[in-house]
């Protein structure tokens, strides 16, 4: 478009320089500008800058996203990641997640996610689930007993924790 004069416009100016730098520029070129753009605006804006203009992006991408696309990035995501990273980096991260996580909430929080999980797992398993779980938990039990040296061999009429994980698993089977 051109104004009255016979002059191009700004808008038109732009299109046709982008165009024109398009055509003599590679991929390099652009990953070196973009660098050095994201340089100098780092050395101006502050952490809540990022903050917002982070959370500004999130809230547009999610109207125009569904649940199968978060989904999808979020695997390919952990894939790559995990690719590049160890059993430490992931026991380290979990840790410093759930010492954040226990700074933030309280007991009535984890009694909370902690029902929500029990009723996902009931949902999702079926009695031979339990059953395992009862029979490992008992067999555990009586494996970190007889490693302490806490049981003298002698019979005070008490059940044994493995004795009461293997009925707890047959009573469930029922």
């Amino acid at each position: 478009m051109t104004n009255n004069n016979g002059k191009m416009n700004r808008e038109e100016a732009g299109r046709k320089g982008g165009e024109t730098t398009a055509k003599n520029h590679d991929k390099e070129f652009y990953q070196e500008i973009g660098q050095k753009g994201g340089e100098a605006t780092s050395e101006n804006h502050d952490k809540e800058f990022y903050q917002e203009i982070g959370q500004k992006g999130g809230e547009a991408t999610s109207e125009n996203h569904d649940k199968e696309f978060y989904q999808e990035i979020g695997q390919k995501g952990g894939e790559a990641t995990s690719e590049n990273h160890d059993k430490e980096f992931y026991q380290e991260i979990g840790q410093k997640g759930g010492e954040a996580t226990s700074e933030n909430h309280d007991k009535e929080f984890y009694q909370e996610i902690g029902q929500k999980g029990g009723e996902a797992t009931s949902d999702s398993h079926g009695k031979e689930f339990y059953q395992e779980i009862g029979e490992k938990g008992g067999e555990a039990r009586a494996n970190q007993r007889d490693g302490d040296g806490s049981s003298d061999g002698s019979s005070n009429g008490k059940m044994s924790r493995e004795e009461a994980g293997r009925k707890g698993g047959e009573k469930s089977r029922r």
